[in-house]
């Protein structure tokens, strides 16, 4: 079996071979007889963006890694693929909280 599975052998018997059974730890239901079973891997459950930051993993298959995506929670256009925004920096002159005649700095 493959890291993040556990394996079973349901006869011990030498001679039934072939028959144990990979199973994936994050996924009890998937499972496969004789070899690796193919479990999903969520890249946002170790949560990779950060504070402020909302991380979305389109496709959780284990062969399509890096395809996470990060976006800031204050400004969704600023957003990354694969690796943490870099900074979520709020403007707080945005929308102008000054009065008339005032400029925000």
């Amino acid at each position: 079996c493959g890291m993040g599975q556990s394996c079973s052998d349901p006869n011990l018997s030498y001679a039934s071979q072939h028959d144990f059974v990979c199973t994936c730890d994050n996924d009890k239901s998937i499972t496969k007889t004789d070899g690796p079973a193919t479990c999903s891997k969520d890249e946002c459950s170790t949560d990779p963006c950060g504070s402020g930051q909302t991380c979305s993993d389109p496709n959780p298959s284990p062969t399509s890694l890096k395809d996470f995506t990060c976006t800031c929670d204050n400004d969704a256009t600023l957003s990354t693929t694969g690796v943490k925004v870099a900074s979520c920096v709020e403007d707080e002159c945005v929308p102008s909280p000054c009065g008339s005649g005032q400029k925000c700095i």
